[in-house]
């Protein structure tokens, strides 16, 4: 099986912080200006924090890994699998 590439538009837009935040762009910040207050603009220039929704599916992207994280439990190596049996052998 190849290795899961990044997603190129993620890594274009997105940064993970060394606390595992995830930092991206403001919305609203590249027409329609003349409306917008110096204030308002230079809030929006800062990097905005991802929900706590939105970090997960971004975070898949950057890994480069597929939509499942666990295990299935036929991946099991085998010493994974004798390592859960019980003392005697028995698998009852």
């Amino acid at each position: 099986m190849p290795k899961m590439k990044t997603h190129s538009g993620a890594k274009k837009r997105f940064k993970v912080t060394a606390t595992g935040k995830v930092r991206g762009r403001h919305a609203f910040t590249s027409h329609i200006l003349e409306k917008k207050s110096p204030k308002h603009k230079r809030q929006l220039a800062t990097q905005a924090i991802l929900s706590a929704d939105d970090a997960p599916r971004v975070k898949r992207l950057l890994t480069g890994k597929g939509a499942r994280t666990g295990a299935s439990p036929r991946s099991r190596s085998v010493t994974e699998t004798v390592a859960r049996m019980p003392a005697g052998g028995d698998v009852g």
